[in-house]
């Protein structure tokens, strides 16, 4: 068996909650309005097409229909309400700790309300509609963070704004620091009474599921491991190991990287019977905060998930940027985020000559290397990155560990399983080898950030010692090793790697545990305590245990096979 790009959960008890196609959802909303005197409240994620509206307004046949959008501020007032988190940089801002209600004009509001008639039939629609109308029947229309990206991508704007034609990074940005921010406040207000929820990720064939049956499967999946949704994307530095093992289309140029464990931008697949149902995985994490993170870890973090995996393909591409993630005060201080991106890079497969670029080399001049990357960045000489640098072989089953504020990047030829902590876009890029994006335009380069941060005692003795493969054996017998393989200790996630024909037993009930199995063909995750049923997963896959779990055991899927597993969790001593 092979990796699946499409895995799902199978939700219990609720098949006959379920429907999809337009057809069934005609006919759906048709019933509702043969109630006679209904207000019919759809709200909207942001990037929620107008198709969704028609299809609505086809079957349920108000005799009125109100915009929610029209209440919030548009335009140039909207982009002036959101300057303050937007900034001028492409790519990051400041996170805005707002609320929905804080882009909405009262005026507007106020006329909206006023509007909604007593009797007949009435659709309120779009953005916030619920603070239009509470409504007899509340439907939640959600969408995917990877779809909205794809909507971007393809010339849809932000909301309430003409931007159509902008920079797609500065649509993402947007989106990622205002308008999902709010978004995602909102819908946890109201996520606990929805009646219905539309799937609307897939034009021309929306599906809505009963609110009481998508918390209930939402429920299951936090009782049991899961997978969520990878999505792939190619790049300018781009590989091909991912188009073989994680079946991609032969004939694309490369992938560079994949998401494959990254609650907030994933998605989470929930079967019903027949239908397959698509919500942005967030919903677990705002729904089942507990459950899913395990309480020191939901204290400590709130509803957000701390632990990120990804993929990072060079086996026949190209060096990654050289690049530094910020340090937390700077982080805290300048874009509002609680901590920073830490990471480690362990490596699933490298081709003969494969580095990693990690740390600088004893010695350099702090001067030289900062007059150096401006004056390549200014269309000199290109950056002499192996002068300053140190580049570490890559070998299969190395790890290298990246507090913040460490110069690094993965050279060609490796195949990277980044983890990391969830901090989303932070890379201070210093030199990016004089190339251009897939758009055509300059990539983000941020030298005078990415100086401010980086750590200069971090030098090729104190790195070789401290950030590569400092592995630690805690246990050799019974059928299989555990180690430590970090990750550093001003770090606040740990790894450990079991490798063995054996099984092994863990426990998530401290805190939420994510694992990737590195090596072998499949791994089977069982339930001492019959909590859950048996769970298989193949060569690659991220997959993760919900604290309420508890204890798990792993073991090969093949009889005589050995395997190895990688698994990260948040340290708590």
């Amino acid at each position: 068996m092979s990796y699946d790009r499409f895995p799902q959960t199978v939700v219990s008890g609720h098949d006959g909650e379920v429907w999809e196609g337009c057809g069934a959802l005609h006919a759906r909303f048709a019933e509702m309005a043969k109630v006679g005197d209904l207000t019919l409240v759809v709200e909207c994620y942001p990037g929620v097409s107008d198709e969704d509206l028609e299809l609505v307004q086809e079957a349920f046949r108000p005799d009125v229909t109100i915009r929610s959008d029209e209440v919030f501020y548009a335009g140039a007032e909207m982009d002036r309400r959101m300057r303050p988190f937007l900034t001028d940089d492409r790519v990051r801002g400041v996170m805005c700790y707002g609320r929905m209600e804080d882009f909405v004009n009262p005026e507007a509001l106020r006329a909206a309300r006023a509007a909604v008639p007593r009797e007949g039939r009435t659709l309120v629609y779009g953005v916030g509609a619920g603070l239009v109308a509470d409504g007899d029947v509340l439907v939640y229309c959600d969408l995917a963070r990877w779809e909205i990206q794809l909507r971007y991508r393809a010339g849809m704007p932000n909301f309430r704004v003409h931007n159509e034609d902008e920079d797609v990074l500065r649509k993402v940005k947007r989106g990622y620091f205002v308008e999902w921010r709010i978004a995602d406040k909102r819908k946890l207000e109201i996520i606990g009474q929805i009646d219905y929820l539309l799937d609307s990720n897939e034009a021309g064939n929306p599906k809505l599921v009963r609110g009481e049956a998508l918390r209930d499967g939402l429920r299951q999946v936090a009782h049991t491991p899961f997978r969520l949704v990878p999505y792939f994307d190619p790049g300018v530095w781009g590989g091909q190991w991912m188009k073989q093992v994680c079946g991609l289309d032969p004939e694309a140029e490369n992938y560079a990287w994949s998401f494959d464990g990254v609650p907030e931008e994933n998605s989470l697949y929930l079967r019903f019977g027949d239908v397959r149902i698509e919500v942005p995985a967030q919903d677990l994490v705002l729904l089942h905060p507990v459950e899913l993170l395990g309480m020191r870890n939901y204290c400590r973090f709130g509803a957000e998930f701390p632990i990120r995996f990804d993929f990072l393909d060079t086996m026949g591409g190209q060096n990654l940027s050289l690049q530094v993630h910020p340090m937390t005060e700077y982080i805290r201080s300048r874009h509002g985020m609680t901590y920073t991106q830490d990471e480690s890079y362990y490596i699933l497969d490298a081709d003969d000559g494969g580095v990693v670029f990690l740390g600088l080399k004893d010695g350099i001049d702090r001067d030289a290397f900062a007059r150096d990357l401006r004056a390549a960045q200014s269309g000199g000489p290109a950056f002499e990155a192996q002068h300053y640098v140190n580049q570490f072989p890559a070998h299969k089953h190395d790890h290298f560990l990246i507090p913040a504020g460490t110069v690094h990047c993965s050279g060609a030829g490796a195949m990277v399983l980044e983890i990391s902590a969830t901090p989303y876009n932070f890379t201070y890029k210093l030199w990016d080898w004089g190339r251009l994006g897939l758009d055509g335009l300059p990539r983000p380069i941020h030298i005078d950030e990415g100086l401010q941060n980086i750590q200069w005692n971090r030098t090729t003795e104190w790195v070789r010692e401290n950030l590569v493969n400092a592995v630690r054996v805690l246990h050799d017998g019974d059928g299989y090793r555990e180690e430590r393989t970090g990750l550093h200790e001003l770090e606040f996630i740990e790894t450990r790697r079991f490798s063995g024909d054996g099984v092994t037993m863990h426990d998530a009930g401290d805190g939420v545990n994510m694992l990737n199995l590195v090596e072998g063909s499949s791994a089977v995750v069982e339930s001492p305590d019959a909590l859950f049923d048996p769970f298989v997963v193949h060569y690659a896959e991220t997959f993760i245990v919900p604290a309420a779990c508890g204890r798990y055991t792993v073991r090969p899927g093949c009889a005589g096979e050995s395997i190895k597993v990688i698994k990260a969790y948040v340290r708590q001593r």
